[in-house]
């Protein structure tokens, strides 16, 4: 029997995968999920990010009807467990907790970064708007922002703020209060917020601007002095502490962010299937008071919606790394 030239088999074995992958995408679909979700943390157990998903992800396990394990693979900013997932199969079995530092801000920062951040990923759903708190070891002689940057301005270069590290929210949010207070204060990063906010405590630095879900427990302690939160307007959880904006430093506001993500190439039907759910769970009372309280406020929406906030954050962030002046090899 004759055989046919490859050149001439191409499109007829490309249109076998089609008819393949039309025939059985939505059966595969329709019976989504079938077996536990495999939902990878790129952060260390007990930090901020891994709390908010263990808060969440039950409900939407519950909804889905499929166990979903968490599995926290740390490093490199999240570099490391976003590009596993991005590398994964796309069938809504491994899914990553994103954040705006592997989606928004480590595009900018780091020189090789091993995946990109929309090419291989598909949005399912922002999660949560998370505020920050701008806080001062309490034997610093100042009890709001505008006092903070008049200290500042007369002690130039003898005001230190702690991060959880270079390029991560808690620095370029101090480098932007930074540039917009007019103020010369030196950053000194430390190897995640824990440690960062331990010196804050001991009076080794003076102060940091870290998410609420760190922050707040040692305000709340008397640990630390809380002046402002960085959102927007003043956060339900903390009505009490004014906005850094209305402090003195107008315009400024910074919050982070988290969502969850899928492998590019993942079925859009799996998609809609996982944004229905998370909708539903932070829906759920329970779910918005316990995040609340951890100072995060849901923010459920569809997937372009989510495709349209990140592009923004990366502007916004771009810009704020640039000025700043990090990078990271």
């Amino acid at each position: 029997m004759p055989q046919l030239p490859t050149s001439r088999l191409a499109p007829w074995l490309g249109g076998l995968v089609l008819i393949a992958a039309a025939l059985f995408a939505p059966a595969a679909a329709a019976d989504y999920p079938d077996r536990p979700i495999r939902l990878v943390v790129p952060f260390p157990g007990g930090g901020g990010a891994d709390t908010l998903a263990r808060l969440i992800m039950p409900k939407v396990g519950q909804v889905l009807g499929a166990a979903i394990v968490i599995d926290n693979r740390p490093g490199a900013g999240g570099n490391v467990g976003a590009e596993l997932v991005a590398r994964a199969t796309p069938d809504g079995y491994t899914l990553l907790y994103g954040t705006n530092g592997t989606h928004a801000i480590n595009q900018s920062l780091y020189a090789n970064l091993r995946f990109d951040p929309v090419r291989d990923f598909v949005p399912v759903s922002r999660m949560t708007l998370i505020a920050a708190m701008l806080f001062v070891n309490p034997e610093l002689p100042v009890n709001s922002v505008t006092g903070l940057i008049q200290y500042a301005k007369t002690h130039p270069g003898k005001v230190n703020f702690a991060s959880a590290g270079n390029g991560t929210t808690s620095h370029l949010a101090g480098e932007l209060f930074r540039s917009m207070a007019g103020i010369d204060i030196v950053h000194v990063p430390y190897r995640g917020g824990a440690l960062a906010a331990v010196d804050v405590v001991g009076g080794q630095v003076q102060m940091m601007i870290d998410v609420m879900p760190n922050a707040f427990p040692l305000v709340k302690g008397g640990r630390v002095r809380g002046l402002a939160v960085t959102t927007a307007h003043r956060f339900p959880s903390a009505p009490d502490y004014p906005t850094i904006a209305e402090s003195g430093v107008p315009g400024f506001e910074v919050s982070a962010w988290d969502g969850i993500f899928a492998p590019a190439g993942t079925p859009a039907a799996v998609i809609d299937r996982l944004n229905a759910a998370i909708r539903q769970a932070l829906d759920d009372r329970e779910v918005k008071e316990s995040l609340l309280a951890h100072g995060a406020q849901t923010v459920a929406g569809t997937p372009e919606a989510f495709a349209r906030h990140i592009a923004a954050e990366a502007d916004k962030w771009a810009k704020v790394v640039r000025q700043s002046g990090a990078k990271i090899d």
